[in-house]
């Protein structure tokens, strides 16, 4: 990978597109030191004070603002509203035919699709912000908050984090078109690495109270880092597995030239949804916490209730196990369509060896892809609940890094290399040149 990068340095449009990338980082960053007026800095730091893991809802989209929610700042809400939008835009266009004759209309359809994108954004920001704006109102963080001087401020507060998301979606789109990468996944991963320095803190403390006579601590923390490393490379590896169905295309005659004939296949990934799974759960079992973050419950239901929801209990790990899977299954069968696959290849005079054409080529395909798509499922939900595992164990909570940060900042990783590396190979191909 540093090899890659240092190669493209040398290509004078690559290195300004890497350095465009990383302009718009640098003012990502600076946004998100950049606190909202009207806010009590050290009450909202007393409050704040335990939300540094990547489990619980406050403390996942803490870590994706690169630390700027736990800080009420300008990309508060970081590119959330953009995912949520996004993911619901894509939800929509298969469920709407118009959308989804929209989306297969070219490069207008795109255009008009990402444009409902935007908006949707920011109707998202808005309600996200309105959210955050209520809990910190409730929990005595905002000043100004009585009469006209309330009103005011909640205006001005709500309208800040809603410009900050959109600015983030803005930013994305730059690195998009002037940039390397996909804009709002290098965001993301920026937000993500920015809390690596505070993790290697948290182990320097814990190995510090090895030597205050808590010595388990001296092979909890090298636990921690070899199992970190060894979590990136079971996401490599994972990341880049494939099956691979055998396709064999019939030669036909057109005219006094022969097409055709050659053996191919067709790869299916082994991660196809991506993170996608883990959004979807953990938004979903999010629903207790944000309830639990306008009731105040000491005694009774209420409080049962959010403890058995705890992002550390075992009743939160199961069912996001559980809901990981279902999610990975949901989201492969709006994506991936067998019975359109298997009409594409009889179209193109293509057949999978050994299986006619037509329905049980579908359903040949239907079964590879389920079976492939358990494999994804379950790497995806270990990964995830790894975090919540390690600390019923150790008693360690809160890590600035879990399962779903790794996964993430690997993933964007690989993406962006892999798409400078396709853009050396496209100058330095001399094609028909030579």
């Amino acid at each position: 990978m540093f090899e890659t990068f240092r190669n493209a340095w040398k290509i004078a449009d690559l290195r300004k597109k890497i350095l465009y990338t990383l302009m718009v980082i640098v003012v990502f960053r600076i946004g998100a030191a950049i606190p909202v007026p009207f806010i009590d800095l050290e009450a909202l730091k007393t409050l704040m004070g335990s939300m540094t893991g990547d489990t619980g809802l406050l403390g996942y989209f803490n870590i994706i603002s690169g630390g700027g929610l736990e800080k009420a700042t300008l990309f508060a809400l970081s590119v959330t509203p953009y995912i949520n939008a996004s993911i619901i835009i894509q939800l929509l266009t298969v469920a709407i035919p118009p959308l989804e004759r929209m989306a297969k209309e070219g490069e207008e359809g795109r255009k008009k699709i990402a444009k409902y994108t935007r908006y949707s954004t920011i109707v998202l920001g808005l309600i996200q912000a309105g959210a955050y704006y209520a809990y910190l109102y409730n929990s005595n963080i905002v000043k100004y908050n009585s009469g006209f001087d309330g009103v005011f401020t909640a205006i001005v507060i709500i309208l800040t984090f809603t410009a900050g998301s959109a600015l983030m979606m803005w930013l994305g789109e730059q690195i998009n078109e002037k940039g390397i990468g996909n804009g709002i996944s290098i965001l993301l991963f920026a937000g993500i690495v920015s809390r690596g320095p505070s993790m290697v803190l948290q182990l320097v403390e814990y190995f510090k109270m090895g030597f205050e006579g808590q010595t388990q601590y001296f092979f909890i923390v090298p636990a921690i880092v070899v199992i970190f490393i060894l979590i990136i490379a079971f996401i490599v590896l994972m990341t880049d597995a494939e099956r691979r169905i055998p396709i064999q295309y019939a030669k036909r005659v057109v005219g006094r030239k022969v097409y055709g004939g050659q053996s191919t296949h067709m790869p299916i990934k082994v991660n196809m949804s991506g993170v996608l799974p883990i959004i979807f759960a953990s938004s979903f079992l999010s629903i207790p916490s944000t309830i639990q973050m306008f009731v105040q419950a000491k005694e009774g239901f209420w409080k049962g209730f959010f403890d058995a929801f705890s992002t550390t209990g075992w009743l939160y790990g199961v069912l996001y196990f559980l809901l990981i899977i279902f999610f990975s299954y949901f989201y492969i069968s709006i994506q991936y369509n067998p019975i359109e696959m298997a009409n594409n290849l009889k179209k193109n005079n293509g057949a999978i060896p050994g299986i006619r054409p037509g329905k049980p080529t579908s359903d040949f395909i239907m079964k590879i892809i389920s079976k492939v798509c358990l494999i994804g499922a379950l790497f995806l939900g270990v990964v995830a609940i790894l975090p919540i595992i390690f600390g019923a164990v150790t008693g360690i909570h809160g890590l600035s890094l879990g399962g779903t940060s790794i996964l993430i900042v690997v993933g964007v990783a690989i993406e962006t290399v892999r798409q400078i590396e396709s853009q050396m190979l496209m100058r330095h191909y001399k094609g028909f040149l030579e």
